[in-house]
């Protein structure tokens, strides 16, 4: 007799379905990447590399300037901090112009183009005026303030080539006129030269590379022909030939290139003594503050080498972050200037995206030997008020041409505050609007826009 104990007839036993087949795994590499490319193609990603990118590269800089400083500073009879205190009020104020040209609209930034040129032109010229204009390191390109505070007009020639260039390009563009040579290359190669001489009068070679290097940005983005670009780049060499070949120190440089060892005449010095800076970082580097070069073996460390005292004191893990945090940044400017359908935006972007880059390229190009000694600043990075000014307010018209795309701009205008309560006309629950305090509501609009 068969049944339980208790009884109970036996309760049948159910027979289990055979387990699904589990999907195969995916693999590692291959999600990474599509998480990768779904984050690069949300709206506010250039938004945020701008942002973010400009201002670690400040940040970083600040620090190794006050590092890189620190010897330089005393060896002159000033407190250790002198650089780098003037280094952080010129940021603040940067700050200020960063932050005033990101609220400012498109047709004020155009309007503001001619004159920022004039103002440039103007001074450029004052620096070649006797007891105005002031030398340094053979170059007559200053014009003293009072006191310590020294201004570089060139470097306001920059930003204002950038905002005429494009927006005489953008007025030809929408009367359809750039399909003609005269027209393209009128009236912005004769100021671009007019510019170019200006910075040549005082010897200042390395900001007049970087000018070319806009001119030729702005061209480009233009759509020039070729052979009206290699013509235009033809010249430019020719010239470049001559003015380095009538210099016995920019020939010296030139000849300085991939040196490691010094002439019997001392040259090189500077380029040898980077590369040793570099050589002896390793992989982490030697510490903040444990540079050896800085101590009167380098020149300029804290000016045009300060990649170099980056490179000793945080290794290759540190000059690597400053090379991608800069390709972060290029990369950003040309998707704002590739994205846009404004012909003002788009070259003011590409303008001020060549700008950066290029003389990112020859600053570190010139210290790793494989370029010749430009004697450029490190934009955002190395000590100079006058070169941080322009570029923080050129890093700010790229922030508000990022912000200003119709997909940032929607994705901005959903994201609302998740903690906080908004209250009605009586601040009771009652007189709440539908549109009040729902924090489960704005998550779930959030990640439906593709923005968190």
């Amino acid at each position: 007799m068969s049944g339980s104990r208790t009884g109970r007839p036996p309760v049948p036993r159910t027979v289990r379905a055979p387990a699904a087949p589990r999907p195969p795994r995916e693999n590692p590499f291959v999600r990474f990447s599509t998480r990768a490319k779904r984050a690069w193609d949300r709206p506010l990603t250039a938004y945020y590399l701008i942002l973010g990118g400009s201002l670690l590269i400040t940040v970083l800089g600040l620090v190794m300037v006050y590092s890189a400083s620190q010897i330089t500073a005393l060896q002159m009879s000033l407190p250790g901090s002198y650089f780098f205190r003037k280094q952080m009020l010129a940021a603040v104020i940067g700050a200020v112009l960063l932050y005033v040209a990101t609220r400012m609209p498109v047709k004020l930034h155009r309007a503001l183009a001619y004159p920022i040129l004039a103002g440039a032109v103007f001074l450029m010229a004052l620096v070649q005026v006797p007891g105005v204009g002031l030398a340094v390191n053979g170059n007559q390109n200053w014009i003293a303030l009072g006191g310590s505070f020294q201004i570089q007009p060139s470097e306001f020639g920059k930003l204002a080539l950038v905002l005429w260039g494009a927006d005489l390009l953008a007025r030809k563009q929408e009367r359809n006129l750039l399909a003609q040579w005269k027209h393209m290359l009128v009236p912005l190669v004769p100021m671009a030269f007019l510019l170019l001489g200006l910075i040549m009068l005082g010897g200042d070679m390395g900001t007049a590379i970087i000018l070319t290097a806009i001119l030729f940005g702005l061209l480009w983005l233009a759509g020039a022909p070729t052979r009206l670009f290699v013509g235009v780049l033809t010249v430019a060499a020719v010239l470049g030939t001559i003015l380095i070949q009538s210099s016995s120190n920019r020939l010296g440089r030139f000849r300085c290139i991939g040196a490691t060892e010094m002439g019997p005449d001392g040259s090189c010095w500077q380029a040898v003594h980077g590369i040793y800076a570099l050589a002896s970082g390793g992989l982490f580097g030697s510490g903040l503050g444990a540079s050896v070069e800085k101590w009167g073996q380098l020149p300029e460390a804290h000016t045009d080498f300060i990649f170099a005292v980056t490179g000793e004191e945080l290794g290759l893990a540190g000059t690597l972050s400053v090379l991608a945090l800069f390709a972060a940044l290029g990369y950003a400017g040309i998707r704002v200037a590739g994205r846009t359908e404004d012909p003002f935006v788009r070259y003011a972007a590409g303008g001020v995206t060549t700008w950066i880059t290029a003389q990112a390229v020859i600053n570190i190009g010139a210290v790793l030997g494989l370029l010749p000694i430009a004697g450029v600043p490190l934009p955002l990075f190395s000590y100079g008020g006058s070169a941080l000014l322009p570029t923080m307010f050129a890093i700010g018209l790229l922030i508000a041409f990022a912000r200003d795309e119709p997909a940032a701009r929607a994705a901005l205008a959903m994201r609302q505050p998740r903690f906080g309560r908004k209250r009605g006309a009586g601040g009771t629950a009652s007189n709440r609007s539908p549109r009040s305090w729902n924090t489960m509501r704005r998550r779930a609009t959030a990640r439906s826009s593709g923005e968190r």
